[in-house]
């Protein structure tokens, strides 16, 4: 899915920078720098390239400029907490090439070249490296700097890497952004839950469906109906795992037409029924 340029500012004029997250926009964006996300107290559906994930308490992910990213979260009434992740960029002239080349920095650049498709890292790894994120909001200078080598060497030797995007997933940006796109993807964001007809979405991106159709699946990597349908069961995870709603109120919730569609498409996409999942987390 194309998405729009972000521009991301770095306060100290240095090439490295961490700040807590506090936005719950979600807005489908890119930029060339390298991102790594924890999210400290929060949860929702995490969107890297063409993978489309449920994310909870110390999720943390690792990925590459250009690859369109957005984090959806899921709001009590209270709203979400302050400080409920934290965010770190950097741009790879800031390590520079003369530093990269060096045998010890063979890791490294092992883990720049994985995070083409987007990585995820264990709990126990997004723990220990959220003292050096903190610390890396406060510290400046040189000690700012030994933060940030200390989250890389978390990363580099972590046992558990598992990749987003699919092998076969490409890049797919403009730097002249896409309005077109971006309104699409904050309408589906907005109304997942009432009916959204192909006919409909293709009328606000101004096209035929059979054009809509073959847009959609270029650049996003799924059909729309298929994406539809994660995003819907998604939310039906959150709440099947964290409330006692019962299963057809969350099927109507999440804008399924049926109890019959929705234990269809959720066996589809998470291989067993809605109850079964529910029983996991009791």
């Amino acid at each position: 899915m194309v998405a729009e340029l972000e521009q991301i500012s770095f306060n100290d004029n240095g090439g490295f920078n961490a700040c807590y997250i506090n936005d719950t926009t979600g807005i489908w964006h890119f930029h060339p720098e390298y991102e790594l996300v924890l999210n400290i107290k929060s949860n929702g559906t995490r969107i890297v390239g063409d993978s489309v994930e449920l994310f909870d308490k110390y999720d943390m992910v690792f990925i590459a400029g250009n690859i369109p990213h957005s984090w959806n979260y899921y709001k009590s009434e209270k709203g979400l907490p302050d400080n409920h992740g934290i965010m770190m960029h950097f741009k790879k002239s800031s390590i520079g090439d003369s530093l990269l080349s060096q045998h010890e920095m063979r890791s490294l650049n092992e883990l720049l070249g994985l995070s083409e498709r987007g990585l995820g890292f264990s709990v126990r790894d997004a723990q220990t490296a959220e003292k050096y994120l903190v610390q890396m909001i406060n510290d400046s200078g040189l000690d700012k700097m030994i933060d940030f080598l200390c989250i890389l060497r978390i990363l580099c030797n972590a046992e558990k890497k598992e990749f987003l995007c699919s092998e076969n997933y490409k890049q797919a940006y403009d730097e002249r952004g896409n309005k077109r796109m971006a309104e699409i993807y904050t309408y589906i964001r907005e109304n997942y839950f009432k009916p959204i007809s192909l006919e409909k979405i293709a009328r606000i991106a101004k096209m035929s469906p059979f054009t809509f159709s073959r847009f959609f699946k270029k650049n996003c990597g799924a059909g729309f109906v298929e994406y539809l349908n994660r995003v819907r069961t998604n939310k039906a995870c959150y709440l099947l795992r964290e409330t006692d709603y019962q299963v057809h109120d969350i099927a109507v919730e999440c804008g399924f037409a049926s109890i019959s569609n929705f234990n269809k498409q959720f066996r589809k996409t998470e291989g067993i029924s809605p109850r079964d999942y529910r029983a996991q987390f009791r």
